[in-house]
């Protein structure tokens, strides 16, 4: 059944907390921020306004980047920033939004990338899906075994490591996330099945590098300027 984008709402949640790379979300990246990117593009696409964009954050210079940008900010609480476990915890949002969303897409900012016409194809493509959720996939057409040695991959009947012939596995790209609301209080995301079933949103490998490490922030910046800003600095 189509969804109304009416009911959807975007929200991006960010924090300085991260370990691996201290504040990883306001330090300085190819002349700006990795918020402030991800924020121009979002006031540029066309598939849903920006009233409907939420910023959950419980650290101020977020929240200051936020309003710059006139978006909404949801004052996430200091249990919610630092919890790693309970998803009904980390999303404290589910049930506090404002009533009209059921919906929600959920966009990681540590993906530079990522482009506006694919946030825009992902939000049209969940919003016409009969799935309760959308997750963004990397299409990978090679070889994998699992833990015991044994072929995930479907090899057809030719004995050949021909990559050409195989039929892609899909990876998660931590990217692009949708789910119905409500799923969350009832301890669920995106699905309700173990393992999920949902629908899969193939992507461009490039635009899902994502900045989790250290080194990824170096070299992702690097990325950003020769791909998407190779101007001058």
């Amino acid at each position: 059944m189509a969804k109304s984008k009416s009911e959807i709402a975007i929200i991006v949640q960010a924090r300085l907390a991260s370990q691996r790379v201290p504040q990883k979300m306001i330090r300085p990246f190819a002349g700006t921020t990795l918020l402030d990117i991800l924020f121009h593009k979002l006031a540029d696409i066309t598939s849903l306004p920006p009233s409907q964009v939420f910023i959950s954050a419980f650290d101020e210079p977020i929240k200051e980047i936020a309003a710059k940008h006139n978006f909404q900010v949801f004052h996430r609480s200091e249990e919610s920033a630092l919890e790693e476990r309970d998803m009904r915890v980390i999303f404290e949002w589910h049930n506090q939004l404002p009533s009209q969303y059921k919906y929600i897409v959920m966009i990681n900012a540590c993906n530079p990338l990522l482009k506006i016409d694919t946030i825009d194809r992902f939000i049209e493509s969940f919003a016409t899906t009969d799935e309760l959720g959308s997750f963004g996939v990397v299409p990978k057409k090679t070889y994998y075994w699992d833990q015991d040695g044994a072929p995930i991959t479907d090899w057809g009947d030719t004995p050949t490591m021909n990559t050409k012939y195989v039929a892609p596995v899909y990876e998660a790209a931590h990217c692009l996330y949708a789910s119905q609301l409500d799923l969350i209080g009832r301890g669920y995301w995106m699905c309700e099945t173990t393992p999920p079933r949902l629908e899969l949103f193939p992507m461009e490998e490039l635009e899902t590098f994502d900045i989790d490490e250290e080194w990824q922030f170096i070299v992702g910046e690097k990325l950003y300027e020769q791909f998407v800003d190779p101007g001058p600095r």
